[in-house]
């Protein structure tokens, strides 16, 4: 390539006209809240923000190779809201895999089972009736006593039920392996624009929790091993002193460290010898825990500088089966994702205390838990980067999955691009993102790819995939070009300092990039998440003038989108010449390039790059002979 430094001026010729000032459309319950001031229309809370919590004790026993789990929990719940409650919404999740439960997709027969099951309840201290006989993932339970604003309640659960053998984003890996996830009674969010959410849980879009405080104790059979979100507690009361002292060495090595090997485990070494151990964890502000349990999963460890600070470490682990080629190399990858993310995007210290990679079937995310696949080679890696991205969106921030999953979907799949060009070839990354977030929808013709991206996930079937990941994954990429790095990350992290802790939802997000930014962005959250847009440019006209040449560009589709434009002249020389998405302020369907030189051009080409063309036939243009 060679570059025309000095003679080729190039510049954007737009309208003149000055355009208004666009607003955002704003459902009845946002323009409550701004109303209520419990949120700002800058993006921040309003100074009547609040939202509820509570803390949770919850003791639960497993006896593998039985399915069979059974829970005993204590929850203290506190009011924060200026409302007075009159009931409860309990949600349980793992109902869905009842008979007869609503469901995103097909199952099988191993997928079935009689859900949870409350063996007793109480309020308060007073026993309470439950009914079992439904199939619905949310409960609604009327309160005797009303629980005023700043006041507490207080609820008790035994509970049991069995593990699906049918593993998904919980369930039996093998014999005696288990995930557990969602396995507990929880109350649901009732927050300040809503009130009770009552989003069934259908397998598809994901969930919706307060941030709580959790104390998870977990009963095992001596040579089981357990892996929770938290910290765990008591190591001296379950593990022998040998694993203790590696698994301190691993909290501040840069290497990958073996705790537990095949050897190890089939010689008994590991856990204490007791009939039964109790492994206690903790886990402060988190919106969910989860566990996983084996008797030989291998087990590695490191850690990663995650604050350069405070030099404060994060641990990163792995529990995955020693026949297992794909998880060998994950503690290292995690450890590097733990410290790129916290360094680069989002730029934010990793919240957490550690990050654990179980080995399953779900590629699913909880707080410092991910429930991964065994894939082989980058896809593999991918996979993982992308789950640990979840813990900046959405556990940083408690945005709502379940109605808008493209706030954190959307994150993950541009971290998860952002994380690979760093360490493997940008255009083979570049390559495996279109194939697997954008070809699937940027050349579908049909209407359900052109749902708006604010359309509620809960509303959303075919569209799902589009909107959670591709699309959002795009606006959040066009948004860094159109900012720059640098006053993209500050609004960035202005969203999420202010939103650390909280239940943001999309209009937070929105105003505060415009507060932040110093810009009116209206004009480009319209376009690309309250329309019908898709990606389709064209060349207009190439025409000759005194000057050199305007070139004349059509948006069919309409997402204002950057691009580069590729020149090559009669000399020989070319030249690659980048717009960013500011090309369509004025106007979002046509723009004008004026091209300044004495040389003759041979042919131009318009190339989106990741945004992907949905017809290629119009973006090429070369002179007549």
């Amino acid at each position: 390539m060679i570059k025309l430094a000095g003679f080729l001026c190039f510049f954007i010729s737009i309208c003149s006209f000055t355009i208004e000032a666009q607003s955002l459309n704003e459902t009845r319950d946002i323009k409550d809240a701004y109303i209520k001031n419990t949120r700002s229309i800058d993006g921040r809370p309003g100074s009547k923000y609040w939202q509820n919590t509570a803390t949770y004790a919850i003791r639960i026993s497993a006896d593998p190779p039985s399915r069979l789990i059974k829970g005993t929990e204590k929850i203290s719940y506190t009011n924060n809201s200026p409302d007075t409650l009159n009931k409860l919404v309990i949600k349980l999740i793992l109902n869905q895999h009842k008979r007869g439960a609503a469901r995103y997709g097909d199952v099988g027969m191993d997928y079935l089972t009689e859900g949870i099951v409350i063996d007793r309840f109480s309020i308060d201290g007073t026993d309470g009736q439950w009914e079992n006989n439904n199939n619905t993932t949310l409960v609604e339970v009327p309160l005797v006593n009303r629980v005023l604003p700043g006041a507490h309640i207080n609820l008790n659960f035994d509970w049991h039920y069995e593990v699906s053998k049918q593993s998904g984003r919980e369930g039996m890996i093998d014999s005696t392996t288990f995930y557990l996830g969602y396995f507990y009674p929880r109350i649901a969010v009732y927050d300040d624009y809503l009130g009770w959410d009552k989003v069934e849980f259908t397998g598809g879009p994901e969930f919706y929790n307060d941030f709580n405080q959790y104390s998870l104790k977990v009963s095992v059979p001596a040579n089981y091993v357990v892996w929770a979100t938290g910290v765990l507690k008591n190591p001296e009361q379950v593990l022998q002193t040998a694993i203790i002292k590696k698994l301190k060495v691993a909290a501040t090595a840069d290497s990958t460290i073996s705790i537990a090997n095949k050897e190890e485990l089939s010689q008994n070494r590991i856990t204490l010898q007791a009939e039964r151990n109790v492994w206690h964890f903790e886990a402060s502000n988190v919106s969910d825990v989860a566990l996983g349990l084996s008797n030989h999963y291998v087990w590695d460890a490191s850690s990663a500088v995650v604050d350069n600070k405070t030099g404060r470490r994060a641990e990163m682990h792995a529990a995955y089966s020693d026949t297992t080629s794909a998880f060998r190399s994950i503690v290292h990858d995690g450890s590097y994702a733990l410290n790129w993310y916290s360094h680069n995007f989002p730029g934010v210290p990793y919240p957490y205390p550690k990050m654990t990679a179980f080995e399953g079937n779900a590629d699913m995310e909880f707080p410092m838990l991910v429930n991964d696949s065994s894939i082989d080679g980058p896809e593999g890696r991918r996979v993982t980067d992308h789950e640990i991205a979840h813990s900046w969106f959405p556990f940083y921030m408690g945005t709502n999955e379940s109605r808008y999953a493209f706030m954190d979907e959307g994150w993950a799949t541009t971290l998860e691009l952002l994380i690979g060009r760093s360490f493997s070839d940008p255009k083979a990354v570049d390559k495996t993102y279109k194939q697997g977030r954008v070809s699937h929808w940027a050349t579908n013709k049909l209407a359900v790819s052109q749902i708006p991206i604010i359309t509620p996930s809960s509303e959303l079937k075919e569209g799902y995939r589009h909107n959670a990941y591709g699309k959002p994954s795009l606006a959040y990429l066009a948004l860094k070009d159109l900012l720059g790095d640098d006053l993209f990350k500050k609004s960035l992290h202005a969203y999420m300092d202010r939103w650390n802790g909280k239940h943001p939802i999309p209009w937070d997000f929105f105003y505060t990039f415009n507060n932040v930014s110093g810009r009116s962005l209206n004009w480009f959250w319209n376009n690309w998440f309250f329309s019908s847009n898709y990606i389709d440019l064209a060349i207009g006209s190439v025409q000759k003038n005194a000057n050199g040449y305007t070139v004349s560009i059509a948006n069919i589709g309409g997402f204002v989108i950057p691009f580069d434009v590729y020149l090559e002249f009669t000399d020989g020389s070319s030249q690659i010449i980048h717009q960013t998405p500011q090309i369509w302020f004025a106007n979002e369907k046509k723009a004008s390039l004026a091209l300044k030189t004495h040389k003759k051009l041979r042919s131009l080409r318009i190339d989106g790059n990741l945004f992907m063309d949905s017809d290629l036939r119009n973006n090429s243009w070369t002179v007549n002979p």
